[in-house]
Order: structure tokens, then sequence, then C-alpha cells
């Protein structure tokens, strides 16, 4: 078993998520806990009521909201109704969670049984639950000794594979038109923005790119781009949009810009170590064989679990690398890594770029015939230097707001009095 622990600000927006799978047949709400009546008695403003009451009782508690799922192992799909709420109440219990109202969801909608259990932080007397390291803590704990009570499948058990058979997720790639889009974008946001270590949204990118995923933020000029709106779309495998973009926070679980970039500040200390596999991993493979080619060096470290993503132009210039470290769950720009793992320096290792371009050479000429006709052409080796300049990180002094800095002194001539 293995229990995944949020917490939000909107009690609305969780029992909103849950109820509306019901409501499409996707899930089934199948118990409760500290309700005064069994659920079938109940709509769902009855069970929004009853908790938004409670936390009127302590306003200031900001983040009140609890949403945890159990997920057990493809092979118990015959859990029946009335075990899975002896395993909730068991697992509640356990955590501290014994007296809270909460309600039990039995979802359908993956290829594994698992359930969510909705609840709120704060007591019946206004006091608040404090949920510090509560998943490293508690959670863990009431998850082994569950396992035993109930005859589980261990979730330490399902961890001893070796990297050959490792996968990056356990999803797959979206195909347009087979599902729900929404439900779909879901499924692998939620697999991969709570697990894998990303800086950017370009790193994020790269591992949604890899289930048909993306995610935009409009042109900087753009009102979404200035107001740090984020949109979810899902694209082909020429990675081209289809369909209509979802946005970030019609997500119960709010993958919106700044939820990203909290996460990006964490993930910049947290994937510090990993980076060493990586370097390791590349230049054990080149030195193996000096005079590797881009597609082995793929395959060679694809055995190791890393993923290589190019970033390309219209006409196929590669102009940035990321790697993706699905045994770690990190993601690198190959700047991130040092200047010799960036695009330009493993093109150069790869034997893929020439390092002194010839100028006589025929490609060039032709380039040069272009640019006399069209004073707007751009050569690929023109290209690659703007993007290279554009890539250099620059350092500014820190800005400070007029309105916070200290007025200035002013300093008196000599000879002048105060008068």
């Amino acid at each position: 078993m293995v229990a995944v622990i949020n917490t939000g600000r909107s009690i609305r927006a969780i029992l909103n998520y849950n109820e509306n799978k019901v409501s499409t047949g996707a899930a089934q709400c199948i118990g409760e806990g500290n309700y005064p009546m069994d659920v079938q008695n109940m709509n769902s403003s009855f069970k929004l009521n009853m908790l938004l009451k409670q936390l009127e009782l302590n306003e200031n508690v900001t983040r009140n909201s609890v949403h945890i799922s159990l997920n057990f192992d493809p092979s118990e799909k015959e859990l029946s109704k009335e075990k899975l709420m002896e395993i909730a109440g068991s697992y509640m219990d356990k955590i501290g969670f014994r007296d809270q109202p909460y309600l039990v969801y039995q979802h359908h909608d993956a290829g594994h049984p698992h359930i969510h259990i909705v609840s709120i932080k704060v007591k019946a007397d206004g006091s608040r639950i404090d949920m510090q390291n509560i998943g490293k803590n508690q959670s863990e704990t009431a998850r082994k000794e569950i396992e035993t009570q109930f005859n589980l499948v261990r979730a330490e058990s399902k961890k001893k594979t070796t990297v050959m058979d490792l996968k990056p997720l356990n999803v797959h790639k979206i195909e347009y038109g087979v599902s729900d889009s929404k439900k779909a974008i879901a499924g692998i946001l939620n697999a991969v923005i709570p697990h894998y270590k990303f800086t950017t949204i370009g790193e994020l990118n790269a591992v949604l790119n890899l289930y048909n995923v993306s995610v935009l933020q409009g042109k900087e000029d753009s009102k979404m781009f200035l107001h740090k709106g984020l949109l979810y779309q899902i694209i082909d495998a020429d990675k081209k949009p289809i369909g209509v973009p979802i946005k970030a926070s019609s997500f119960h679980f709010r993958p919106t810009l700044k939820t990203l970039e909290q996460k990006f500040q964490a993930n910049r200390k947290s994937r510090v170590p990993d980076m060493k596999r990586v370097r390791n991993s590349i230049d054990m493979a080149f030195l193996k064989n000096s005079s590797i080619n881009l597609d082995e060096l793929e395959k060679k470290l694809l055995k190791e679990g890393i993923a290589i993503i190019y970033r390309q132009s219209s006409q196929g210039l590669v102009y940035g690398i990321t790697y993706v470290d699905h045994t770690t769950k990190c993601v690198f720009n190959g700047s991130a890594l040092g200047v010799q793992y960036a695009a330009k320096a493993m093109l150069e290792r790869c034997g893929n770029v020439r390092v002194k371009p010839d100028e006589n050479n025929y490609e060039n000429k032709i380039q040069k015939e272009e640019a006399t006709k069209n004073p707007a052409f751009i050569s690929e080796r023109e290209l690659q230097k703007i993007i290279d300049s554009i890539l250099q990180p620059e350092y500014a002094s820190e800005y400070i707001p007029p309105s916070l800095k200290g007025r200035r002194k002013k300093r008196k001539r000599k000879g002048q009095s105060d008068n």
C-alpha cells in the first residue's frame, strides 16, 4: 500500500473533485467517518456544509483541507468496500484523525485499486491538527501496520527491481479522443509533478512531453504570461497541440505557476546529490567508446534509466538538451550539469557538428546565397550564436524598491545653520 497526503486551502474544491468523479461514474462514495448519518442519505451539500461549519471554528488555519489517497497493488482488485472502509478507518485512527469527519471515495479511473479520503485539519474544539512530517512519521508507521493487519502487498517488495526493468511512470501516453482530456492530463500531472525534481517550466515540459502533454505560459507580452497563468494541453507525436487547453487553476491540486515556483526552489537543492549519477553515466559511455554517436549514447543512457530530450528548431537544429533520470526522478538541463554536458558540447563530442566550419563548404555557400536573396535569413551557425548568448546566465544586483530604501540624509553645507 502507498499513502499520499496533500493539504489544500479549499475543502470545496477537493470535495467537488471527488463528487464530479462520482457524477461521471469514475468513482463512488463508499462511506464516511463521524458524520451524523450514512452516505446514502446525504447529498453533496450536506457533506460539504458539515466540513465548512467545523472549519469556521478556527479561521486562522489557511491550509485547512486534507486529501489522502491510499493506493493498493493491482493484484488487490478484489478488495471489498467493507474492507476498504476498515482500512480507511484504521489509517485515519493511526495518523491522529480518529475523531475528524471524513468521506471515503473509491475511484475506478486507474490501473490499480485506490481510495480517496477527504477531511479537515480543524478539530471539534477549534484546535488545529499538526501535520508536520506526518507523511514520514505517522503515515509511514500506519502503512506498515495496516499492510500486516490486512495482509496487503507491501510497498517495499515492489521496489525490488533492476534498472533494466524500470519504466518512467506507471502511466501511458495520452491518446486524444480515447478518454476525457482533463482526466487524462490530470493523471499525468499527478504522476509527474509530486515525484519529479525539476527547476524550470522547460524541464517540466521535458517530462510531460514524453506522455503527450505540454505546459504553456504564453508569449512574454501576452496577458496570460504577465498574470502568471498556465495552460496544460495534449500534444501529438510531432508535439503539435490537439484539443482545447485547460487552465492550471481548474485542476483540484492547482498545478499553477505559483505552486510550481515553490517546487523549483526546493528542487534546486534536493536534486544536487543526483547530478553526479548522470554525469558519470555520460562520461562512462564516452570512456568505453570515444567515437560514440548520439543514437548510441541515447541507447546506453536509456539502459541506465536516463532519457535524452532534444530541443530543436523548425529546421531540425538542436539548440538545447535535457536529461530525464527516471531512476532518481531528476530532470537536468544540460548546462545545469556543466558546459561539457550542454547541447553544443555534446554534439561536438559525438561528432555531429563542425568545431571550425569550412567557409568554402557547399552548405555554407547555400546559406550565403540565401542571405543575399533574403536579408532576414539567419544561418544555422548564426542562430546557434544567438541562442548561446540568450542562454548565457546573467548576474544582476538585487533590486530594492524605492519605498523600501532608507531616506538619504542630506549633508549640511559648511556655514549653513539649521534655521
